[in-house]
């Protein structure tokens, strides 16, 4: 393991805290508390802003902007369209979360959109989203990946490269790629299957990431370590779904560097 590579994504844990970027969510109904929460948690300032009248002028504000298209529905989208646009003008990074995008027609649509009139540095989804977005078969069940995961990191590569963005896809492995250089991370646990919003969360924690940091693939990393160093800790003292939620949000607060350095299972390509 390249322990240069490693050093700058724990480091990016200390800028989050040391900066405290403010991140603007449009995210879904199902999980903005959560969000919101482990934000908090993290060591940056949530912001859960969707009206139309106000998210240009609050995006300016912002240090980094999260689109989740869970709950999609025309407010949101005619927001989202919106936040983007001003994001690229006043060029705060845009992380797009496309929960369902391979069982939704319209939400292809709409991440068309936000690529036409906005910009996009980082897309992140389970492997079926990503493989889905990259044009390769995926398993999907609704917002749930059942894909084993082959071929996802080459998936990312041509996604990354298609779009000029990071690419993440989650799953058992975590491939993120910028299309230059990519990471497998194989930290996790399956108890985030059993909560609803651990992606939405792990979004969230990315958008930070970014927030923090001008390296968008390092940040990524960091993001996805983070949360899943904080899974396998929590699940050490919470064995079942609803204590394992309460206790990953004190394990991601409790997060530092030494423990994502000693804890880190990363193959860099």
């Amino acid at each position: 393991m390249s322990s240069t590579n490693l050093d700058k994504v724990t480091k990016i844990l200390s800028e989050v805290r040391n900066k405290v970027p403010l991140v603007h969510c449009i995210t879904n109904y199902v999980t903005i508390n959560d969000c919101a929460n482990i934000l908090l948690a993290y060591g940056a300032s949530p912001a859960m802003c969707e009206a139309y009248d106000e998210v240009f002028d609050f995006v300016k504000l912002s240090s980094a902007l999260y689109i989740n298209l869970g709950t999609l529905n025309k407010e949101q989208e005619q927001a989202m369209i919106l936040a983007s646009t001003s994001a690229k003008i006043h060029n705060v990074p845009v992380i797009l979360d496309p929960v369902a995008c391979a069982a939704s027609v319209k939400k292809i649509q709409v991440i068309n959109r936000i690529s036409q009139v906005g910009k996009i540095d980082v897309i992140k989804g389970n492997i079926g989203e990503i493989k889905s977005l990259a044009g390769q078969s995926a398993n999907v069940r609704g917002v749930d990946s059942i894909d084993s995961g082959e071929g996802a990191l080459e998936s990312c590569i041509a996604l990354s490269k298609k779009c000029s963005c990071v690419v993440a896809a989650t799953g058992k492995k975590d491939f993120i790629s910028d299309g230059r250089k990519s990471a497998i991370i194989e930290n996790g646990t399956e108890m985030f299957t059993k909560i609803t919003g651990s992606g939405c969360m792990l979004g969230a924690l990315c958008g930070a990431a970014c927030g923090a940091s001008e390296d968008k693939f390092s940040a990524v990393v960091s993001a996805i370590l983070s949360m899943n160093i904080a899974g396998e800790e929590a699940v050490k003292a919470a064995n079942a779904p609803g204590s394992f939620r309460v206790k990953l949000m004190d394990c991601i607060y409790q997060l530092n560097e030494e423990k994502l350095k000693e804890g880190a299972k990363i193959t860099w390509k």
